[in-house]
């Protein structure tokens, strides 16, 4: 398992069009992709999951992957979230 620290920099959050980018990231890949919001930890494959967790721009996730691609995963979706998910 590995995990990182990212800050979410888009101006409006995950709302529906980044979180569907999102989601198609995690999807990408075979681990399993979730995040932690607070005290909550969410399946970053599910738009209705990521979208539930309401993150807000400025708001810090913690990515974590789970599994036999778990390095290219973690690193395919933090550089996603830092480079602003498609805004």
């Amino acid at each position: 398992m590995v995990q990182k620290k990212v800050i979410i920099s888009n101006p409006t959050g995950l709302h529906l069009r980044p979180a569907g980018i999102f989601c198609n990231i995690a999807n990408r890949y075979e681990c399993k992709v979730m995040f932690e919001y607070g005290n909550t930890n969410t399946n970053a494959k599910s738009v209705l999951s990521v979208l539930g967790a309401c993150i807000k721009s400025g708001d810090e996730i913690t990515l974590v992957c789970d599994g036999p691609d778990e390095e290219e995963a973690l690193q395919a979706m933090a550089e996603a979230v830092n480079s602003g998910l498609g805004e």
